[in-house]
């Protein structure tokens, strides 16, 4: 079942979502937008290397934009911090930056119960097109569990993006090996 936008808002003032900062109209039908930071990183190798730390160079977005080029992942970030104890986050692009060719996430756009963090975004595009800091960039859609949560994300000892930051995060995938 996916909350509406009165159990969302009830969620949020029971504790049970956060959105930091929170933006009542930022609130649609069932979903809540979510914004591009001004934070954007590209890996400094072109061949990544999945049992290794790879490194990424750190930018900001200008105020003039910056054109994202097709063939490049970028990563990026949302403004917004967000905490989710009881419900299951699904990160969606909205569909008129999809018409512009632009996708938000490889294949990341699920949270976990207990997720705490600014989102990372995975972003690809087909055409050359320029983005701005602080553009509605997706949208969050929250999903009902149903049972206990035994593990939540932010407690798991194995858990990899728990730092809490407001740069977009590296693949971490060299810590599984």
């Amino acid at each position: 079942m996916i909350l509406t936008d009165t159990s969302i808002l009830q969620a949020i003032q029971e504790g049970k979502i956060v959105i930091e900062p929170f933006d009542r109209s930022a609130l649609g039908t069932n979903s809540y937008d979510v914004h591009l930071s001004k934070h954007l990183a590209i890996y400094s190798n072109r061949e990544l290397d999945a049992k290794m730390d790879n490194p990424i160079s750190e930018f900001e977005i200008p105020e003039e934009g910056f054109v994202l080029q097709p063939g490049e992942l970028y990563l990026g970030s949302t403004m917004e911090y967000t905490e989710t104890h009881h419900t299951v986050p699904f990160l969606e692009g909205k569909s008129s930056v999809g018409r512009l060719g632009i996708d938000i996430h490889a294949t990341a756009g699920k949270g976990d119960v207990g997720f705490c963090n600014y989102w990372t975004l995975e972003i690809s595009c087909v055409r050359p097109v320029r983005v701005y800091a602080g553009m509605p960039i997706g949208q969050l859609i929250y999903f009902q569990v149903e049972g206990g949560i035994e593990n939540l994300y932010h407690l798991k000892k194995n858990a990899k993006y728990t730092q809490k930051s407001p740069k977009p995060q590296a693949s971490m995938m060299w810590k599984n090996f």
